[in-house]
């Protein structure tokens, strides 16, 4: 049988889920200005090579470089605004919301193959109430899983030190880098200037957290295993509705989880711009952009507008 996108069908069956996850993508992020990692001419992997840029290798041959790229990519992300994709999503964290269009399950959890945090800083900005912590709302860390790591999180080559910085630069020589400069040319950088465990004022400290090490972006490289696949296995294996946002499903292990929540009996809801590779097994499919289908369809624009007047 074919995917239905009927949207009245599409609330019941929310409305009897008991244990709903989201799965997103880049697609998520594109209205915001983040480039997607492919397909689109424009998308990060068809101008930049991932084996120069994204593999554990690289980073050992040659940390200048990837640290002026990810250094550009964390200014470009910096500036991103969250879409209306995103605030959608995050009323689902939103205790009244929830209970109007999903009574019966938990907070959903958030798994999203994204590093730009933008779901986590919407997720930050949700306000809260006493009666909404009292009544076991999840904080932001604990309600996303970003598979994929964070751009805004380092951690230390040497003590394992993580760190969250949403500084506009991790290191004083990078910031005269242009981000518009070509990635193929050489800055005049030393490894002694990249970020470092304890900061540009790291002073001979072998202290856990200020050690010295040289830092790497807290991301998933290829040949890396995510960290929490074992924990987000766990999770869909419970789950009964999943709603799959901006992703291709392509890339494994997240290519796989929509086929695991099918054959566990779950529903599969997937919000693309277009077609992709499963969408004949889904239960729904929504064809559009995301920030224009998912506040539709989940029926929370009012919600959106009330919790973030000033988006």
């Amino acid at each position: 049988m074919a995917p239905s996108s009927d949207q009245v069908s599409f609330r019941a069956a929310l409305t009897r889920a008991k244990n709903v996850l989201i799965l997103s993508g880049a697609g998520l992020s594109a209205a915001s200005g983040i480039a997607t990692y492919r397909n689109a001419d424009d998308s990060l992997w068809n101008n930049f090579d991932p084996k120069k840029y994204a593999t554990p290798e690289a980073f050992k041959k040659d940390p200048v470089d990837l640290w002026t790229f990810y250094h550009r990519r964390r200014s470009a992300y910096l500036l991103a605004k969250p879409n209306a994709a995103h605030y959608a999503l995050a009323t689902l964290a939103h205790p009244p919301t929830l209970a109007r269009i999903a009574p019966s399950t938990a907070q959903p959890i958030h798994v999203t193959q994204n590093v730009d945090a933008l779901a986590l800083r919407v997720l930050e900005s949700l306000p809260s109430s006493q009666e909404d912590k009292d009544a076991g709302t999840l904080s932001p860390a604990d309600s996303i899983i970003e598979m994929h790591g964070d751009i805004f999180v380092t951690r230390c080559t040497s003590c394992q030190h993580l760190q969250r910085s949403y500084a506009p630069q991790l290191a004083s020589a990078l910031a005269d880098l242009e981000k518009g400069q070509d990635s193929d040319a050489k800055p005049q950088l030393t490894v002694d200037q990249l970020p470092k465990c304890g900061g540009d004022g790291w002073a001979g400290s072998n202290r856990y957290g200020r050690c010295g090490g040289l830092l790497r972006p807290e991301v998933v490289w290829f040949g890396e295993m995510p960290p929490r696949s074992g924990e987000i296995a766990r999770k869909m294996s419970g789950c009964d509705m999943l709603l799959v946002v901006g992703t291709s499903s392509i890339v494994r292990p997240a290519a796989d989880y929509a086929a695991q929540v099918k054959k566990n009996g779950g529903t599969v809801a997937i919000f693309n711009l277009g077609r992709s590779n499963g969408d004949e097994d889904a239960d729904f499919v929504f064809i559009g952009p995301c920030e224009e289908t998912l506040p539709e369809v989940l029926q929370v624009k009012e919600d959106i507008a009330q919790l973030w007047p000033d988006m």
